[in-house]
């Protein structure tokens, strides 16, 4: 019989595992795991509960510990991480870091075959910056709030929702920083979730006021220094998916919007993709060749320059290792979280959006990057025999 390869789903910042009863990875562990099934090989996934926040070096560890504790002495190992859950992975399996966890936490490094990012900042995010300031701290609080309640409760609540913002001023007053805002806002969202997921949510959005260690070491200028001291594991195949959602137009938008909560999160896309835009020139991304390049341009249907990005990560800063897949998609879209007014599969998990982006991603896009990506996992094991 084969032996079951172990996949590992690692969040990013303002992600999560499981909360409120939420799967986060549930579309990218169902998809994966289904063709993983029609190949005929058996697959056991896992789920890292990474801080959302925290610094890279204790995330990584957090990391470290469950697949030790989890993965059995047998069968490949995968490491899948989205945003920052990226850096985890490449830090984890780093030969040159010291992440203080115990020796025997690594021994499963050795039966890695691939390691792949999506969406993740390996060249850092301007958003970052503007996060690591006063007022971008209660902004970053006031995002994962509107993020983990979009997904966790989805619809028909996100038109009452909706209506509670725009009694509050609006989404784009909410990003203003405005303190006593905020805490009205958790209050009122709260009251949607039952009180389990209450208490778990407020316990998730207590460690991103607590500790923010990540934020700052994702600015170009800290990953910069990341970069030159980590190192990647040379038995590791690694893989990038990178993505470029479109500059956001006010005309474009108002014809799209659907809902007051479209509305609203079309504003606010708006604004983190022009923060995200603004590279600081003496940090560069990566510089593709010429035939990533325009594979791209050609996936993406936007110039993909230092300007282009998913509205929390600039695309040129997505690539490391090969690249697996590219198209046109926001930060959260990639892991399926995107909006699907098409007929539902019985049994299968709804598509719930975070934000009016203006992409163009759907079940079919989503359907053909996970076909890259399983292939891409099943290859990197056969090469390792």
């Amino acid at each position: 019989m084969t032996d079951p390869h172990h996949v590992y789903f690692v969040p990013g910042m303002f992600g999560f595992g499981r909360l409120a009863g939420y799967d986060y990875f549930v579309h990218l562990r169902r998809e994966l795991d289904r063709r993983f099934a029609d190949a005929g090989i058996p697959m056991i996934s896992g789920l890292v509960p990474t801080p959302p926040t925290s610094s890279l070096r204790f995330r990584a560890g957090v990391l470290a510990k469950m697949v030790s504790r989890s993965a059995d002495g047998k069968g490949p190992v995968h490491l899948i991480g989205h945003s920052t859950g990226g850096l985890d992975v490449r830090l984890v399996l780093s030969p040159s870091t010291s992440l203080r966890v115990e020796p025997d936490s690594f021994g499963w490094r050795r039966r890695v075959c691939s390691a792949v990012s999506l969406n993740t900042p390996h060249y850092g995010t301007p958003l970052a910056s503007y996060f690591a300031s006063v007022a971008g701290t209660r902004v970053l609080y006031a995002l994962s709030l509107l993020t983990v309640v979009s997904l966790s409760v989805g619809e028909p609540s996100l038109a009452v929702l909706s209506k509670l913002l725009s009694g509050l001023g609006g989404v784009d007053q909410l990003l203003g920083g405005n303190l006593r805002l905020i805490s009205r806002a958790t209050e009122l969202v709260l009251r949607f979730v039952d009180e389990e997921g209450r208490g778990e949510i407020s316990e998730f959005l207590s460690k991103i006021q607590i500790d923010q260690g990540a934020v700052i070491q994702i600015m170009p200028e800290a990953m910069d220094l990341f970069n030159a001291s980590t190192e990647d594991d040379p038995r590791v195949r690694y893989g990038a998916i990178a993505t470029a959602a479109p500059v956001p137009r006010a005309l474009r938008f108002a014809k799209r919007v659907r809902s007051p909560y479209s509305a609203l999160t079309a504003a606010m896309f708006a604004t983190l993709h022009r923060l995200t835009a603004q590279r600081p020139k003496p940090y560069p991304y990566a510089e593709p060749s010429a035939e990533v390049a325009a594979e791209l341009a050609r996936a993406t249907g936007v110039p993909v320059d230092d300007e282009a990005n998913d509205g929390v990560v600039p695309t040129l800063s997505m690539l490391w290792g090969e690249l697996v897949w590219a198209g046109q998609a926001d930060h959260l879209d990639v892991i399926g979280h995107f909006s699907d007014d098409g007929p539902q599969p019985p049994g299968e998990p709804e598509h719930v959006d975070w934000v009016m982006s203006g992409a163009r991603f759907d079940r079919r896009r989503f359907g053909s990057m996970m076909d890259a990506l399983a292939a891409f996992l099943m290859e990197s094991a056969e090469e390792r025999g």
